[in-house]
């Protein structure tokens, strides 16, 4: 493969849309797969920003002509990630950065096992609740219990925050966008031996403490405070 593949996943509310789209301001040579969906725009969204949104019957014709590098169906609206988004990026020797959920992601590690993957997670149900609140006051309002299902969906994606190999904890934003490009620097740095990146021993360092297996100290609080204590940390 020309290239990194990158994978960011996170429950809905947790900060992702806003990471994401800094490190597309901030980094060079990186494309962005901009995924289908069969859900209405939402607020400002626009058509081939946020999404390509399409009918059902598209989608599923898509399915059909084997068009997606990976699809799901979620709160009853698929999403998906075009094969096309891939075979561009490897056309120009660029990396790609997926935003995909976990089932998603699941799907592409399966075809690219090299493939990075990151896992947002925020910090606490509370502030999870306050962010989706916020967020649906500006998308024109969503009830409470489509919250409450929210809440719930995000626990059971943070069950799966093993299968990745960073974690970020989105608490304060400044800080998950500095480690979210460290973590970028760092995959360059080790597999494309790029050492133009300017204050790479520090990047290094820090992309290291967010790899699973020493995020410990960070990830554990998210757990305790979502219920979700692992007897292995």
């Amino acid at each position: 493969m020309a290239g990194i593949l990158f994978i960011i996943s996170a429950p809905s509310g947790s900060g992702k849309s806003t990471l994401v789209n800094q490190i597309r301001s901030l980094v060079d040579n990186l494309e962005f797969s901009v995924s289908y969906t069969t859900r209405p725009p939402r607020g400002s969204e626009e058509e081939g920003r946020e999404y390509h949104f399409t009918t059902r019957e598209k989608f599923e014709q898509m399915i059909r002509n084997n068009e997606f590098l990976e699809y799901a169906e979620v709160f009853g609206n698929y999403y998906g990630t075009a094969r096309s988004s891939l075979t561009d990026a490897q056309a120009h020797g660029k990396d790609l950065l997926l935003d995909i959920d976990v089932q998603g992601a699941a799907q592409v590690r399966r075809k690219i096992p090299d493939a990075v993957g990151i896992f947002v997670m925020p910090p606490a149900p509370d502030i999870l609740a306050t962010r989706l609140r916020n967020r649906s006051r500006a998308e024109g309002g969503v009830t409470e219990e489509v919250i409450q299902r929210r809440l719930a969906e995000a626990r059971q994606e943070i069950v799966n925050y093993r299968e990745y190999s960073y974690i970020l904890v989105n608490d304060i934003l400044a800080r998950a966008e500095e480690d979210l490009l460290a973590i970028v620097a760092s995959e360059r740095v080790h597999r494309e031996g790029d050492n133009s990146i300017q204050d790479a021993d520090r990047l290094l360092k820090l992309a290291e403490s967010c790899r699973q297996e020493n995020s410990g100290d960070r990830v554990y609080p998210v757990l305790k405070a979502f219920g979700l204590l692992d007897p292995e940390m």
